[in-house]
């Protein structure tokens, strides 16, 4: 048994991967039991960590800092990649209103965080690792240890104090959030009923409009669509007694009978644009609009391509060539408009409407082979690793600041990832990961680096918990998590009219609280939530991860 009692005890390689292994499965597991029906998930293993940091486990000071740095790494890189190709589109149109809101909560966290290491003394770098637990964010908190790395190498207490500082704020970090929408929900109950009709405005309507408005007449779909911002699709025409499915090229005559796929509250516009709003009558003799219906099918076809990645839509003419209309186009979760400047992505999903023979034409020509999706692209995840630690290590001179900055493990390799997300497929660079693919990575990677970090600073957790030291912590954290909700939540309900659902979604998704979010869903009929975190989320963790290390740059 001495060899059992050696793997575990002898800080080997062996007992380096025997405990961290042990210890992810311990709180993977532990993670999924819930209480009062909140669970935290893999943050669980952080706390595993704790537990065996405090009963004495001591692992190999090198393999710790190497499991923890290549999870950082692996992690942010991965979710980069996944949140590129949407990144940029996120910030257009209404989710520019929302991105600025989930700013504003980080950037009010910041100034408190500022104002409370001014006023209680508490140092710096624990006051990062507060927020950091306050916001659930460790990436930020690794992003901020790799800074306090930069200016002062010796300082491992500052480094373990600031990994105890966020595992004390965090368990409260997930329920602040959760007690503010509580809060935001009894306030404007009136508001939350009025957002559930608004909700169900914004599903897709069918009208038919008829055509007299004569600035449009003898005009092309195309020519017509640049005059509104508004997206919708023309799908069928009915002119002298026939029912077709119209090309981009088609021109409008006085009179036509349009049918028109669009939101409600983009009626009235539209209505505008073309001159009258008819009531659909589907039994109408004049107009057999199901006449046609029986020859149509709608398909979502998925881009696996390689020849058309990084292509725009415009210039493959699908439309034109086999009369088909594209109403839709979804990546990484994202809706997009299908305008003829989107560029596609390997992995894009287009729902297609048209004849049979027509949209199973464009599926080859788009694709359409899941399996081909199936096979990994690991050139792009090793050279985009490679890329994103070299950014990080690059020294950024900054005025006023002696010492220059660098963005770190953590930094690096997530503006990289966006990027590769978002260009890759300019330049045929296919960087498609299926989502079950990335998020095996993801969830190992932050494992991994939850698994180390909890390790590495259990020894003297619950000392520091039990102590005046550790309240004012545990105060300071949540005050960090709950006052910036409250107060963008309150802004965004009363001056900018924000709807509950996507008020709500949008400070979990700031907060980058999924389990938070989870409740959140629960609150409302439609998945608004969830689409407002999606907006949101990735700027916000690229920001918290940002400003995590310039705190510490600017004012250590």
């Amino acid at each position: 048994m001495n060899w059992l009692i050696e793997d575990f005890l002898a800080p080997t390689m062996i007992q380096a991967i025997i405990i961290i292994t042990l210890v992810a499965a311990v709180g993977l597991y532990l993670g999924r039991q819930k209480i009062f029906g909140i669970s935290l998930g893999i943050t669980f293993v952080f706390f595993a960590g704790i537990m065996a940091g405090h009963l004495g486990i001591v692992v190999n000071k090198d393999m710790l800092t190497f499991a923890q740095n290549f999870g950082l790494i692996l992690f942010v890189y991965t979710l980069g990649l996944q949140v590129g190709p949407g990144f940029f589109s996120s910030l257009k149109k209404g989710g520019i209103e929302l991105n600025m809101m989930g700013l504003a909560v980080i950037f009010l966290g910041l100034l408190l965080t500022l104002i409370l290491h001014w006023t209680t003394g508490v140092p710096l770098p624990n006051m990062v690792g507060l927020l950091s637990g306050a916001v659930t964010n460790t990436p930020a908190l690794g992003a901020a240890q790799q800074a306090l790395l930069q200016i002062d190498p010796s300082n491992s207490k500052g480094i373990t104090d600031m990994a105890l500082a966020c595992a004390i704020a965090y368990p409260l970090g997930v329920i602040g959030v959760i007690l503010a929408i509580i809060v935001l929900r009894k306030a404007f109950a009136n508001q939350t009923e009025k957002s559930h009709k608004e909700t169900r405005d914004t599903t897709t309507y069918v009208a038919e409009f008829l055509v007299c408005n004569p600035s449009i007449y003898n005009k092309s779909i195309q020519d017509i669509m640049r005059l509104t911002e508004k997206h919708f699709v023309i799908s069928r025409v009915w002119r002298n007694g026939k029912v077709s499915i119209p090309t981009s090229d088609f021109q409008l005559k006085e009179r036509d009978h349009l049918l028109i796929i669009s939101v409600k509250s983009d009626v009235e516009t539209i209505k505008v644009l073309f001159g009258e709003q008819e009531n659909v009558d589907w039994n109408k003799e004049d107009i057999d609009w199901n006449a046609i219906d029986s020859q149509l099918i709608s398909r979502r076809i998925l881009v696996s391509r390689n020849r058309v990645n990084g292509v725009k839509l415009g210039s493959l003419r699908l439309r034109n060539l086999y009369g088909i209309n594209i109403t839709r186009v979804n990546r990484a979760g994202i809706d997009l408009l299908a305008s003829p400047n989107l560029r596609l992505q390997i992995g894009d999903k287009l729902t297609i409407v048209g004849e049979a023979n027509a949209v199973n034409t464009v599926g080859k020509i788009l694709g359409d082979e899941v399996k081909r999706l199936d096979n990994p692209n690991l050139i792009a995840v090793f050279v985009g690793i490679f890329l994103g630690v070299l950014l990080g290590s690059l020294p950024i001179s900054i005025p006023g600041i002696s010492t220059p900055v660098k963005l770190g493990i953590a930094g690096g390799p997530i503006i990289v990832g966006i990027l590769m997300g978002a260009f890759g497929p300019r330049f045929h660079l296919t960087t498609y990961t299926t989502q079950s693919a990335n998020l095996m990575m993801r969830q190992f990677g932050i494992v991994i680096y939850l698994a180390g970090l909890g390790i590495d600073s259990g020894a003297h957790f619950f000392e520091t918990v039990f102590r005046a030291e550790g309240l004012l912590w545990v105060g300071i954290g949540f005050i960090l998590t709950i006052v910036p909700v409250l107060i963008v939540g309150f802004i965004a309900s009363q001056i900018y009219k924000v709807s509950y659902a996507h008020n709500i979604g949008m400070l979990c998704g700031s907060m980058a609280n999924p389990m938070a979010l989870n409740y959140a869903n629960t609150t409302v009929d439609g998945d608004e939530p969830s689409v407002a975190y999606a907006t949101v989320y990735p700027l916000s963790m690229f920001i918290r991860v940002i400003s995590s290390q310039l705190i510490i740059m600017l004012f250590m």
